[in-house]
């Protein structure tokens, strides 16, 4: 059965527009946009009463198994740089997940997003003691709240050859087990250059090709990932990478603070998606990613903290201003390369809301104080719309948030479930 949305106030940014218009839903698709469009027999017609509905939106890099993580106690040793922030916090506490932790921080961490506007999730997986089938219990969690995901697990080289293995074949089995799934696809997963060894490194690149995929890798977050590199080889980075059959159209490349702008050139040519993730890059004290090289395959990412959208892009306009960007469409050309992202893993058009687009939407409650139209449009996107706003979300024609409520699952239940599962976690890391 289909669905007409009528009175709708559409907002895109690729291309830019804002205007009234009616959606008609189907099969998951979006089968008609016009105004005024008549009802059909048999059809479910909602009235959105001049709402904002603007594609759902897209978080390009996360890791869901830190949603557990908040108000966790600081390590006992300040980490005074960002090897030791991964060795104090982030490695203590992958070592310590196991099922249930994976699978509620994927759920709380879905359930958040949700709520935030976003719709699918890029998710970048680790749990050393926990790892086959993982990404199976993350798209189980995701399922329940009603996303979408492009997962991988995190091959690393730092608890040695036997789990290095079982993270290159937890890759093999989960993409092969969803291809031509219409909600989920997976990725080679890497954790980065500076943790993984030469044949670490070309197993990733082999087995993505392979796969007919790309490597999901942290590049450049921070200086040691650059210096280790050519410690290694008396090479840059992105040449280590490229050796290894990394660098290609379809891999992911998160952060990339510290390439340099040849290899920035070359990114553009091969078409690798980067992924700007700013809040994390200043929380981590890394630096400010020179957004200015990055290419228009690019989106953007919160690198684990809540998947709120809107929020990123502000603190990426900021930062991108503080770098000396002034225009505010940089930043929203990476809201709308997440969805381009999207669109070149499911082969399916995301973000513009036309025919034959994935009815993945979201429902905004904005009343804006100043006019809004299509030259305009990205202004609005950062600095009105915002998360609070947020009343109803749709995936794949399917309504999975409705007036703030969420129809398919117990919200309050989970959430009791997942404090517990913290509770537990937070133990074995004492």
């Amino acid at each position: 059965m289909s669905t007409l949305l009528k009175n709708c106030f559409l907002m895109t940014l690729d291309p830019p527009f804002a205007g009234k218009c009616d959606l008609r839903i189907d099969g998951g698709i979006i089968s008609q946009r016009g105004e005024s469009l008549p009802a059909v027999g048999g059809e479910e017609t909602i009235d959105i009463a001049g709402n904002v509905v603007i594609p759902g939106m897209v978080c390009a890099h996360t890791h869901l198994y830190s949603s557990l993580a908040r108000g966790m106690a600081s390590p006992a040793r300040r980490p005074l740089n960002f090897r030791q922030i991964l060795g104090h916090i982030w490695w203590k506490l992958d070592r310590a997940l196991d099922e249930e932790t994976v699978y509620y921080s994927a759920l709380a961490g879905a359930l958040e997003s949700l709520k935030c506007g976003t719709t699918l999730l890029v998710d970048h997986h680790a749990s050393p003691n926990a790892i086959e089938g993982s990404l199976d219990i993350i798209r189980g969690a995701l399922a329940e709240v009603g996303l979408r995901g492009i997962l991988c697990y995190e091959v690393t080289d730092r608890g040695g050859r036997k789990q290095r293995d079982a993270g290159l074949e937890e890759n093999r089995r989960f993409i092969a087990a969803t291809e031509g799934d219409p909600r989920f696809r997976g990725l080679v997963g890497a954790h980065a250059s500076f943790t993984l060894g030469k044949a670490s490194l070309e197993a990733c690149g082999e087995l993505a090709a392979a796969c007919g995929t790309g490597v999901h890798i942290h590049v450049a977050e921070d200086l040691c990932d650059v210096r280790d590199a050519r410690k290694r080889t008396g090479s840059g980075l992105l040449r280590r990478l490229d050796n290894a059959g990394i660098v290609s159209g379809s891999s992911v490349f998160a952060h990339c603070v510290h390439l340099r702008p040849g290899e920035f050139r070359t990114l553009a040519e091969r078409g690798t998606w980067l992924v700007h993730n700013p809040r994390s890059n200043m929380n981590n004290g890394v630096g400010h990613a020179p957004v200015g090289c990055f290419s228009a395959r690019s989106a953007l990412g919160t690198d684990g903290f809540p998947a709120d959208m809107f929020d990123e892009a502000r603190v990426g306009y900021v930062c991108a201003r503080d770098g000396g960007s002034q225009a505010p469409d940089h930043i929203a050309g990476m809201v709308a390369g997440g969805w381009n992202l999207a669109a070149s893993v499911f082969g399916v058009p995301f973000g513009s809301l036309d025919r034959g687009a994935a009815a993945d939407i979201t429902v905004l409650d904005y009343r804006p104080p100043t006019p809004v139209n299509t030259a305009n449009v990205a202004g609005h996107f950062l600095f009105g719309l915002a998360s609070r706003q947020v009343e109803s979300a749709m995936v794949a024609g399917k309504w999975v948030l409705w007036k703030r409520t969420l129809p398919q699952i117990d919200e309050e239940s989970v959430m009791a479930r997942a404090r517990d599962a913290a509770a537990r976690l937070w133990k074995k890391l004492d």
